[in-house]
């Protein structure tokens, strides 16, 4: 009788767990702040220019961060950001869109005249950063966090990685393309702000429109 009573009370209790997990609601995992792209970069100071050392770079200035398999966060780098200047308008592709490494992506507008950027990634734009286009100032303030541009869901993420900037060339690439940059003097308007030769934000505000074109030209590979 015991034996019973053992057995019926362990019955009940695996029906009573049964049921209640029928209606419990799952977990599911929160991205939170501290994983955003703009935080938590361990970045350095590379030729004066900002450079998280956590993302993944493009010759052309733009940057990749891998949000999750398959998913690519895309962004312009701080040069990029800085030799665009102040800008009245950013073109950003529509989602949906299939965009292809090395194709001309993103458009930085200045009165009638715009400079454009390459994809450092090939797959589907899945969003667009649409705070950005509504507020292009928060390119330069936050290129690596708030500033970024798209999302992208690419299949093959192997093979375009062979395209993009091995990190023992990151150091290398950044100091000649601040060089150059530098080369441009005396047409940038203070070229560094007074904080110990960091850039300053607004330095090819008062290029003429056909320097600033023969500027991106260079650096962006456009």
């Amino acid at each position: 009788m015991v034996v019973l009573l053992v057995v019926i009370t362990f019955a009940v209790f695996i029906a009573i767990d049964w049921f209640l997990s029928r209606h419990r609601v799952p977990v599911v995992p929160v991205v939170t702040e501290a994983e955003h792209p703009g935080m938590s970069l361990g970045e350095e100071i590379l030729s004066g220019f900002r450079v998280p050392a956590n993302l993944r770079y493009h010759a052309g200035h733009t940057w990749l961060h891998r949000e999750r398999k398959n998913v690519q966060r895309v962004g312009a780098d701080e040069f990029a950001a800085i030799v665009a200047g102040p800008v009245d308008h950013i073109e950003l592709p529509k989602p949906g869109q299939w965009v292809r490494q090395g194709q001309k992506v993103f458009a930085f507008v200045r009165g009638s005249e715009k400079i454009e950027m390459l994809s450092p990634v090939e797959g589907e734009v899945i969003e667009v950063n649409s705070e950005l286009a509504a507020n292009p100032a928060l390119l330069r303030e936050d290129p690596y966090g708030r500033g970024w541009m798209m999302s992208v869901f690419s299949p093959d993420e192997e093979g375009p990685a062979h395209n993009l900037l091995p990190a023992n060339l990151v150091k290398t690439w950044m100091k000649e393309a601040a060089e150059g940059f530098y080369r441009l003097q005396p047409q940038l308007a203070g070229a560094t702000s007074a904080d110990g030769g960091r850039p300053s934000k607004d330095a090819t505000a008062s290029l003429a429109p056909e320097q600033w074109k023969k500027a991106a030209h260079q650096f962006f590979l456009c």
